[in-house]
C-alpha cells in the first residue's frame, strides 16, 4: 500500500459518484443549473471525470494532477450546489438544511483532497 488506506477511501468514493452519473443519468440531469448547456453531455463529462480523478489519485506520477483536479471540479459543482438553493424544484426534494450543509462539505472535501499533495 503506498498510500494512507483514506486516500483510497476518497478514490473509491469519486469512482462510485462517477458510475452513478452513468447508472442514474436523471438525478443528475435534474439539479443541471439551467444556464449550464447540453446537460445530458455534462452529466456525462462530469461522471467520467470523477471517475477518471478517482483512478489517478492513486497513481504517484498522477497524483498531485488528480488533486488538482478534484479540486477544481468540487469548485465548479459548488454552481450546481448554489442552484440547488434557488427553489423547491431545483432541490429536488432535498431538505433545505442538506443544502446548506452541502456548500461547506465541498470546501472540506477539497481540504481533504488537497491535504494528500505531499504524501
Amino acid at each position: 500500500m503506498l498510500y494512507p488506506w483514506h486516500l483510497y477511501l476518497m478514490a473509491i468514493l469519486y469512482v462510485v459518484a462517477g458510475i452513478l452519473h452513468f447508472v442514474k443519468p436523471k438525478t443528475y440531469l435534474r439539479i443541471m443549473p439551467d444556464y449550464l448547456p447540453n446537460h445530458k453531455l455534462l452529466v456525462l463529462l462530469s461522471g467520467l471525470f470523477e471517475m477518471a480523478l478517482g483512478i489517478c489519485i492513486c497513481i504517484p506520477k498522477l497524483k498531485t494532477v488528480a488533486i488538482y483536479g478534484i479540486i477544481a471540479m468540487l469548485l465548479v459543482f459548488l454552481l450546481v450546489h448554489f442552484y440547488m438553493l434557488k427553489n423547491e424544484k431545483t432541490a429536488a426534494g432535498i431538505p433545505k438544511w442538506i443544502l446548506i450543509l452541502r456548500i461547506p462539505m465541498q470546501f472540506v472535501l477539497m481540504y481533504w483532497a488537497y491535504s494528500y499533495l505531499n504524501v
